[in-house]
């Protein structure tokens, strides 16, 4: 595909392999802004409380349903929030039932609403062990929490500590290691079995961590894991075009309100849902491969599942948007990634 020449891109329709949609009120607000663009995305348990069991996930994706357009075709796969006393025959009944996609792993602390994640990845062998027997997959938020590591090392030394060591004990399981952010994580996923697979953000792929401080503290580039060196950001942007199916889309959208954001103990995350589809064809048009979004996009995510690849499609049209300052409802407020900012890209349709 000659990207000079693109004005139209249609993709086989695309899945979300990492997404919050939180709940209540700001669920009401995104779900369908991730919907209008995806057929299928992996809904993050991190509510308060977390999603730990089988009634409560049905229960979740029935919210998510109902936020929204009966009209739209979209399907939550739902994942299970593992604790250090999860019940392993939960887990397992869970994605029997087909109400378990996967299980999520949180380090304790890690992120937002992680303070009921994992202590100590031994607590939880007995999940591990029993996930890797059914084929139920892991996904990681890849961050040790040490207070004495540095929050720019967290990933390379999770990797280090934690990964490499459980994978060890578990060959045979399967783990997606979720939003990378380093070049140590490209080339632990490059070089691990096939068992093993990233997601990458369209955030990460589209600015490093200097984005944080350019005039002052921005605390609406500040996501975790945080982004990285610059090093970094063209190992992920190497890894997402290179056309290696272990390396697949996961948003990560995680609205947070203005208010949230912009505080003395700023929330991490970015709002990217809005703009995903744009924001990916806009890095990969820039590193002249829009010919390989649609596998990144649509199908390496699907067959690492083992889920069948999405009939219909995506169109986007190359007409310049500008990005809302906000997406609100009522005192709701959330900002946007590339609020205010004008993109070459414009989705049209998922048909």
């Amino acid at each position: 595909m000659s990207t000079a020449a693109v004005d139209r891109l249609t993709l086989r329709s695309p899945d979300d392999w990492h997404v919050h949609l939180r709940d209540g009120v700001t669920l009401a607000l995104v779900a369908d802004l991730t919907a209008r663009q995806f057929a299928r995305a992996i809904v993050m348990p991190n509510l308060a409380p977390p999603v730990t069991t089988i009634a409560a996930a049905r229960a979740y994706r029935e919210r998510i349903l109902g936020s929204i357009p009966a009209e739209r075709t979209f399907t939550p796969l739902m994942t299970a929030y593992l604790t250090d006393r999860i019940d392993p025959e939960e887990i397992a009944r869970g994605h029997a039932e087909g109400v378990f996609t996967a299980s999520k792993l949180y380090p304790a602390g890690a992120t937002t609403n992680a303070a009921a994640g994992v202590t100590d990845i031994r607590h939880i062998d007995g999940v591990l062990e029993r996930m890797q027997a059914i084929g139920m997959p892991l996904l990681v938020h890849g961050e040790v929490v040490d207070d004495d590591i540095d929050v720019f090392d967290r990933e390379a030394v999770f990797i280090e500590r934690v990964l490499a060591p459980m994978l060890a004990r578990f060959p045979e399981l399967k783990v997606i290691l979720e939003h990378i952010t380093t070049r140590e994580a490209v080339d632990f996923v490059r070089e691990t079995g096939p068992g093993v697979a990233a997601t990458i953000t369209a955030h990460h792929l589209a600015f490093n961590r200097n984005a944080m401080f350019v005039g002052g503290i921005r605390p609406h580039y500040y996501c975790l894991p945080v982004a990285k060196r610059e090093q970094h950001r063209q190992a992920l942007r190497a890894a997402a075009i290179s056309g290696n199916p272990k390396f697949f889309l996961g948003t990560d959208s995680a609205p947070h309100t203005v208010a949230d954001k912009e505080s003395a103990c700023g929330c991490a995350g970015i709002f990217s849902a809005p703009v995903a589809l744009e924001s990916y064809a806009t890095t990969f048009e820039e590193e002249h491969a829009l010919d390989r979004l649609e596998g990144f996009a649509s199908e390496y995510g699907p067959r690492f599942y083992g889920l069948p690849l999405n009939e219909g499609t995506v169109t986007l049209i190359r007409s310049p948007q500008v990005v809302p300052e906000l997406v609100a409802t009522g005192d709701l407020r959330i900002r946007p990634l590339y609020a205010g900012e004008t993109l070459a890209w414009t989705f049209l349709q998922r048909s």
